[in-house]
């Protein structure tokens, strides 16, 4: 995939995600999309930050990337999760 494809994609969850925070009736959905993208994301640095002390780590692939940032802490641990099982 190019660049732009990645981009109208990662735009294109965004945007189900703010019709997810409309549907629901939340007070600002755009801003409650944008921290449960960044809390997803930083539940997935602090897993592999902390993977040396702990000895569990994720990849870091476009695919993780995704999971963390439209599923959140949700998604984090069910990556951990199917680490741990398939592995």
């Amino acid at each position: 995939m190019t660049s732009w494809m990645v981009i109208l994609a990662g735009l294109g969850v965004f945007a189900l995600l703010v019709l997810l925070q409309v549907i629901v009736r939340a007070s600002h959905p755009v801003q409650r999309a944008m921290g449960g993208v960044a809390t997803g994301l930083c539940a997935l640095a602090v897993v592999n930050l902390t993977g040396f002390f702990t000895g569990v780590s994720l990849p870091l692939s476009p695919l993780a990337i995704g999971v963390s940032g439209a599923a959140g802490i949700p998604g984090v641990t069910l990556m951990l999760l199917l680490n741990l099982i398939l592995t």
